[in-house]
Formats: C-alpha cells, sequence, structure tokens
C-alpha cells in the first residue's frame, strides 16, 4: 500500500478525513498494466471476507478479500470487470452468521427493491461551470432566494417512469429563472429504500438515487443549473439511517455505524442514529458530503435534523450530545478550509447558541440557519381571527429580539404541508379571497424581512391539496387566474429582493434595521424600514381586512416614498388599493418619528416604499 493510502486510512480511523472515499468503495484502476477495479471495505469485526457479484455468479469462495492491516480493513483487486455490474460483500460477522452487504462506499446503486452496489467510474466528467465557480460565495451580503425541490414529485411521472435528472432540468431551469429564484435545494438524493422516506432515511449515502440515473447525470443537472446562474444546495441526512438488513445496519456484527446502547440506537423516526462519537463514523459522513461537493459541484450543503445532533433525540433536557457536536464542528472546519465558497446549512429547531458563529470563535460552524421559530409564530399568527391577532402581535415582533444572534434563514420548507398539516393558503384564516390576501401578504413579509429565504415547491401555485411525493403537483392550477397571480407576485418579489441591496445587504446588521410602528396591536398595522449606505426601504403590513384611504406612517427621512410593490394591485388578483404617485413626508410623525407620511392602506395590504430625497 502505498504511503499517502497509509496517510488517508490513518485520518479515517482517526476521524480527521474528508477523502475516505477516495480509498474505500470500487475504484476503476490500472495494476500493473491491466485495468480492473480495486475493492475496500472497513469491517473490523469481519471475517472470511469475499465479493460476490455477476462476474463470479455470486459465488462466495471466488473472490476472498485479504486484511491488510489490524484496522480491519480489506482489500481485493480484480482485472477486467465494467461498469454497472451488481456486487455485494459476503462475510462471517463478529455474531457468527454469514450476511451480505452492500458497500457503504458505493457510487451507484441498483434500483429498488433490489439492494445491490453497482459498479460505476465517477470520473471523467466534463464540466462547462467554470466561470460561475469562480464568482462564487457563501453569499452573506448577496440575495439567496431558495427554491426546495422533490424531484420525484415535481414534474410527476411521465408513461410510468420518472423523470431523468438531465430531463427535470430541461424544465427546471426555464421555470426557475421565470420565478426569479437564486437557488434550488434537492430533497435527499442518496440511494433509499422507501419512497415515502423522502430520501431522509438513506441506505446508500455516497450512491446517486438511481431513481433519477446515475452520477454523471447528476453532475449533467447541476452544470447545467450553473450554466443557467443557479446555484444548487444539496440536502443532506447524517443523522440518521434506514435499518434495512442490507445496508448499515449492525453492519459486521457489532454496531460499526450506529449507538451499541439500546437507549441510544433507535431516533423517533424508526432509523438508527449515527454514533457520531465515532471517528470512523464522522470521517464517513464528512467524506460523504465532501464527495457530493467536490465531485458534483454542490453550491451548499443544507445539513438535516441538527437539534437531534446538539441534543440526544433533539431533547434539551437529556443534556448535550458532545460527540455530535465535535462531529459538527469537525464538519464544517474542514469543508470550509478545502472549499471556501460553500454555503452549510443547518435545520436547527433548538436554541444551542452559536450554531453560525465561526468553529474558531467556539461556535459550531454553520453558515446559516434555519428559523423555524420565526415560521411557527408566523404561521399561528396568520391563522387567527383578525378579531384576536392583537393578543397575538408578539409573535410577529419577537423574531426581531432574537434575529441577530445566528445568521438565520426564513424556510416555509416540506415540513408544513405534509402530515395533515393543511397547504400553506390552507392554513390562513378567512374565507376564499381572504386567504389570497393573506397570502399575498405573508409571502411579501417573508421577503421583507431580514434573513435568506426558502419556498418549497407549489407554494408559488397556492395549492389547496397537501403535497404527495408519489404524485405531480398540481400544475392546472396555472390556468386559474386567482393561482397564476401567486406565482407573479412570488416572481416580483424575487425581483425586487434581488435588485434591491437593501433587503440582502449587510442583512445581519441590527444598524440596518429600524422599527417605525412596532406596538399597534389594536390596528395589527406594522411598519419597518431597512437601508444601506445606498437605499432605504419601507415596508406597510396590515393584518387585518380594514381598509384604510388615509393612514399616518411615521418615517425617519424627509423626502418622497415611492411604491414599488403592492399586494392588493389588480395583477396579483386584489382590488388594485394601491398608492399612485410618491408619498411627500411632512414634520411630526407618531412614534416619536420626526416625519410622516399619508397613505393608503387596504385591506391585508402588504407595500414596499423607496424613499428618495428632495431635490
Amino acid at each position: 500500500m502505498a504511503l499517502m493510502a497509509y496517510g488517508l486510512l490513518y485520518e479515517f480511523l482517526m476521524g480527521q478525513t474528508i477523502d475516505a472515499y477516495q480509498y474505500f468503495g470500487a475504484h476503476f484502476v490500472t495494476v500493473d498494466g491491466v485495468k480492473g477495479v480495486m475493492f475496500r471495505l472497513y469491517a473490523p469485526c469481519a471475517s472470511d471476507v469475499s465479493i460476490i457479484g455477476e462476474w463470479n455468479n455470486w459465488d462466495v469462495t471466488r473472490d476472498k478479500m485479504r486484511r491488510i492491516d489490524d484496522s480491519g480493513t480489506y482489500e481485493l483487486f480484480i482485472p477486467h470487470l465494467k461498469e454497472y455490474q451488481s456486487y455485494k460483500f459476503h462475510f462471517l460477522n463478529a455474531k457468527g452468521v454469514y450476511v451480505d452487504k452492500a458497500d457503504p462506499y458505493a457510487f451507484y446503486s441498483e434500483y429498488r427493491p433490489a439492494t445491490c452496489s453497482r459498479l460505476f467510474d465517477y470520473e471523467g466528467f466534463i464540466w462547462h461551470d467554470d466561470s460561475f465557480m469562480k464568482r462564487r460565495t457563501r453569499c452573506f451580503d448577496e440575495p439567496v432566494s431558495i427554491y426546495e425541490i422533490h424531484l420525484g414529485s415535481w414534474k410527476g411521472q411521465v408513461d410510468g417512469r420518472n423523470l431523468s435528472y438531465e430531463e427535470i432540468a430541461d424544465y427546471l431551469i426555464p421555470y426557475v429563472k421565470e420565478l426569479g429564484f437564486t437557488h434550488v435545494e434537492i430533497m435527499p438524493i442518496v440511494q433509499y429504500p422507501f419512497d415515502g422516506s423522502w430520501g431522509y432515511q438513506a441506505t446508500g449515502f455516497y450512491s446517486v438515487d438511481s431513481r433519477y440515473g446515475n452520477p454523471k447525470q447528476l453532475m449533467s443537472f447541476v452544470d447545467r443549473m450553473h450554466q443557467a446562474g443557479i446555484g444548487v444546495i444539496l440536502d443532506f441526512a447524517p443523522c440518521h439511517f434506514a435499518k434495512d438488513a442490507f445496508a448499515l445496519y449492525d453492519f459486521d456484527g457489532a454496531h460499526l455505524y450506529e449507538y451499541a446502547s439500546t437507549r441510544r440506537r433507535i431516533s423517533p423516526w424508526g432509523s438508527a442514529y449515527f454514533d457520531l462519537g465515532k471517528d470512523p463514523v464522522r470521517s464517513f459522513l464528512m467524506s460523504a458530503m465532501n464527495y457530493f461537493v467536490t465531485m458534483f459541484h454542490f453550491d451548499g450543503i443544507r445539513v438535516d435534523a441538527v437539534s437531534n445532533m446538539l441534543f440526544y433525540d433533539g431533547d434539551k433536557s437529556k443534556g448535550n450530545n458532545d460527540g455530535a457536536i465535535e462531529f459538527l464542528k469537525r464538519l464544517n472546519a474542514r469543508l470550509h478550509d478545502r472549499h471556501c465558497s460553500l454555503m452549510i446549512i443547518a435545520e436547527d429547531s433548538s436554541d444551542f447558541y452559536g450554531v453560525t458563529k465561526p468553529t474558531t470563535m467556539g461556535g459550531i460552524g454553520f453558515d446559516y440557519k434555519w428559523d423555524l421559530g420565526w415560521m411557527n409564530d408566523t404561521l399561528k399568527y396568520y391563522s387567527k381571527d383578525p378579531i384576536y391577532k392583537k393578543y397575538e402581535h408578539n409573535k410577529l415582533t419577537f423574531s426581531m429580539a432574537y434575529f441577530f444572534n445566528e445568521n438565520f434563514l426564513l424556510p416555509l420548507s416540506h415540513d408544513e404541508v405534509v402530515h395533515g398539516k393543511g397547504t400553506i393558503i390552507n392554513k390562513l384564516w378567512g374565507d376564499y379571497d381572504q386567504k389570497f390576501a393573506l397570502l399575498r401578504n405573508l409571502y411579501t413579509y417573508q421577503f421583507a424581512h431580514p434573513g435568506k429565504k426558502l419556498n418549497f415547491m407549489g407554494n408559488e401555485l397556492a395549492s389547496f391539496d397537501e403535497w404527495n411525493e408519489a404524485r405531480s403537483l398540481p400544475w392546472v392550477l396555472k390556468t386559474f387566474p386567482k393561482h397564476d397571480s401567486v406565482s407573479r407576485l412570488i416572481r416580483d418579489l424575487n425581483n425586487i429582493y434581488r435588485y434591491e441591496r437593501a433587503m440582502h445587504t449587510n442583512e445581519y446588521n441590527p444598524n440596518n434595521f429600524h422599527w417605525l410602528m412596532v406596538d399597534n396591536a389594536n390596528d395589527s398595522i406594522l411598519a419597518f424600514e431597512r437601508f444601506d449606505e445606498h437605499s432605504r426601504l419601507l415596508f406597510v403590513f396590515n393584518m387585518t381586512p380594514n381598509y384604510y384611504a388615509f393612514y399616518e406612517i411615521g418615517v425617519t427621512k424627509d423626502g418622497f416614498y415611492e411604491e414599488i410593490f403592492n399586494s392588493d394591485k389588480d395583477v396579483y388578483a386584489g382590488t388594485n388599493q394601491y398608492n399612485g404617485l410618491p408619498c411627500e413626508s411632512s414634520p411630526f410623525g407618531p412614534y416619536n418619528t420626526p416625519y410622516k407620511i399619508t397613505i393608503k392602506i387596504a385591506s391585508f395590504g402588504a407595500m414596499i416604499f423607496k424613499f428618495k430625497e428632495r431635490k
């Protein structure tokens, strides 16, 4: 074994490498002038290990692997193998039972319900995204509006089959560009057996989901997205894995990947927790994410269920999971060191401090964190009868009390439109027309509030039917003007968000946000301004069906305020109660503001004004 391979293996055992995929698994190589596949397996408590596959007719006696060191690493070179041939590892486990296991480092797998790994050479893809990759950043001062997508149900099946990664790109690229999103976030596309898990209970953490094609087809998907100027974020679940017998669970008979303790082993979802205190498990997962970032050019990783790693079972009363916390710090530090422009996003529902603080300052090291508190409070508020909203006013204002503690992202994700929760529009108060008015208000509020944005596919269609992974989005709704107008609203909000620097530049600085009307619970009207050195925007929200022909809003600058957006415009299926000419300020505004403007406020209206100085 080469000296470099020894060093990588040592780092793997110490939990320090993010390159384990370059060593373990099945790699096409040339040995002594003969092309074949080098297999390597880490299974410390296994013995009598062999490789069974199509080429040897699944004969357990033919291709025996040799143990190359005391750590439990096995190796075998087999010449003249071909891509797509299926294989498994066959060995005697610690319990004295012979088992057949899929390769933990397989780059490709059979389509479910088949369970074998398949040989694949991921090298050699020709990329065309150099210019995109050179200008890529972590987007701290740039707009980030994410379109979250489940690949299988966005367009649904055609002629009884799933569309491939490339076919989905044909439809997705023009659609995302039309709506103005900056990124797409793909729900997990590592191999998983059960469709209903949506990819969050995986069996192959290096294996591209064969439902939609092979690894190079996924590379083509990302490459084409980049050529169109669209970033791609991969949703990844390193917290737990599926318990299917052919995969990682009880791999070598000694709980190699999961906790040995039955008290810690099983997650609330019925899957198995990774024991993130084990160094080889840390290397396995860090390397898996690095593999997708390196080989597939993903621009971000969204890490699922972070709260269940920070605390045992996500329960703060059970105490910190120190092994998992160390894993997260190590993951973020090493990925950022290797990929300085990579965004790493935590889906975290806890109040654990420092999730988005650098590891050098004692933080966990993520770039962004989902603000699930904002999401819960906001949706509860919008579901209330307007008569009672004045008693819930703090649900809207509370988010800004803690917002600047972390780098937050505001999600209206898939979790909110499944399992009987109802779609976004179904959650809102009111009759048919009032729900649409509130929906327009809600989306405007999401874009106006500081923080990056995320919307699940279908939010733009205002569907009343919950998302189901087994069927396509209800695209027929685009033929109904009321629903299609919501798509136009999302498009216009995305364009304003991207164009107006005050909405995305330096947004985690509290000096760039100012409440103008925060305690007006009786009228349920909010007003605030956001600004940078170049521009200043005023946002006004009416959370009740009351209409105001003349309403005074306090402002801090003397000049003109031009309405650049109104959710009640007729193009959004509103009643067209908007402010036409720029509003001129006058002295002595309410709530101790030096100036005021008088505006028209529509029922459930949401407005954006741009400040212009007097000439």
